[in-house]
C-alpha cells in the first residue's frame, strides 16, 4: 500500500456553527461543503488547503463515534486520512501486516468517498482512515 496523499485531517468539534467561522478566518477561505453522514452520526464541514482538506466533525448523537471521542478526549484532532488507489487491496495488505482493522470492508463516507478505518491500538495511537475516490479519473 502506498498512499497518494493526505486526503484530510479530521477535527472533532462540539459545534460546526462555532468552529466554521474560526477556520474560515484562520485559513482565509470559506467552508465549501457541509454534509451529514447519518450512519456515522456526524455532520461534516470541509475546507481545502492545497491538495489536503480539513474535515470538521460534529456529532449528531452522544452515542456516535465522534460524540464518544469528544466526551472522552474533548475537541481536537480525531483522525488522519490517506488517499489510496485500491482500498480493498490496501486493507488486505495492512491486515496481513498485523494491523487491526475497524472496518473489514470499505463503506461510504463523506464526499462520496469509500473509506475504512484502522484501529489506533495498531497505529501508534492515531486513528487512521484510508480513502478511495472511485469517481476520480485516472
Amino acid at each position: 500500500m502506498k498512499p497518494t496523499h493526505i486526503e484530510h485531517i479530521g477535527i472533532a468539534v462540539k459545534s460546526l456553527d462555532e468552529a466554521i467561522p474560526y477556520y474560515e478566518q484562520l485559513l482565509g477561505s470559506s467552508c465549501y461543503a457541509i454534509e451529514e453522514v447519518a450512519d456515522q452520526r456526524v455532520r461534516t464541514a470541509f475546507f481545502k488547503i492545497g491538495q489536503t482538506k480539513i474535515e470538521l466533525l460534529e456529532s449528531t448523537s452522544p452515542e456516535g463515534p465522534v460524540g464518544k471521542f469528544i466526551e472522552k478526549k474533548g475537541e481536537g484532532i480525531h483522525h488522519i486520512a490517506f488517499a489510496v488507489d485500491g482500498l480493498e487491496d490496501a486493507l488486505e495488505k495492512v491486515k496481513a501486516q498485523g494491523i487491526r482493522l475497524i472496518d473489514e470492508q470499505p463503506r461510504k463516507g463523506a464526499e462520496g468517498l469509500h473509506i475504512a478505518f484502522l484501529h489506533p491500538k495498531s497505529t501508534f495511537g492515531v486513528l487512521t482512515e484510508l480513502c478511495e475516490d472511485k469517481n476520480k479519473t485516472k
